[in-house]
């Protein structure tokens, strides 16, 4: 497994380097926002390692032009900016956790672990069909109506927890755990500012509804379901 880290402290980047390495991972270390975006798109990593306070560029700018240059590389990020307001702009850029320093090296290779796990797990299913709502996940497309839909990295993984998890209530909790392998506070509006950015895409040009809230439970997608596993 291919890692690569974007840390400009010194002693941060080469400690995780030499954590990393030990732990059995291939590891790339950068100290600039610039030099790791143009690594991140150069090759192919199974994980990036990002903070947000980088010269150049910052893990915000970086992790933006890289869903633009259509990499899909899991990151998480690692940081000492620690305000909910942080974490939630992280989540909702398409980062797949939030870690605040200073860190347990341990948790932080258990997040990691969990993280490249999940990319293994995909399941045979490839393509789901709910109503005219379309979602192909080896191209990593979503279409209704024959209209292209463009999703950010995790309104796609939103999106596909709800289509495959169809007709189920999905408690906020829930999808927090699946989405963003995270646990939220109670008052973080994470999940409800996702849901309402997918639904401007996927249900609001759309005469017919597809995705409900149910009141005090969660959210639930509806409708006559078809899939192919080949």
């Amino acid at each position: 497994m291919k890692i690569l880290i974007v840390e400009d402290e010194l002693k941060t980047g080469d400690y995780l380097r030499q954590g990393l390495t030990e732990a059995g991972f291939t590891v790339d270390l950068t100290r600039d926002g610039a030099d790791g975006l143009h690594q991140a798109i150069s090759e192919d990593y199974d994980l990036m390692i990002l903070d947000v306070m980088l010269p150049k560029l910052n893990g915000w700018q970086v992790l933006e032009m890289l869903r633009k240059a259509d990499k899909e590389t899991p990151v998480l990020f690692l940081t000492a900016r620690d305000e909910v307001g942080d974490r939630v702009k992280g989540l909702e850029l398409g980062a797949d956790d939030y870690l605040v320093k200073p860190f347990a090296f341990s948790e932080l290779l258990a997040r990691i672990r969990t993280i490249l796990r999940r990319g293994k797990s995909n399941s045979e299913v490839t393509y789901l069909q709910i109503a005219d709502l379309e979602l192909d996940m080896l191209r990593r497309r979503a279409q209704r109506g024959g209209q292209k839909i463009e999703l950010t990295a995790k309104e796609f993984s939103l999106l596909e927890l709800l289509m495959r998890r169809k007709g189920e209530v999905l408690s906020r909790s829930l999808i927090a755990s699946q989405v963003w392998d995270m646990n939220f506070d109670s008052d973080t509006n994470v999940i409800e500012v996702a849901m309402r950015r997918l639904r401007n895409k996927v249900d609001d040009p759309f005469p017919t509804k597809l995705i409900k809230t149910v009141r005090g439970m969660g959210y639930v997608l509806e409708g006559v379901v078809s899939e192919n596993g080949k």
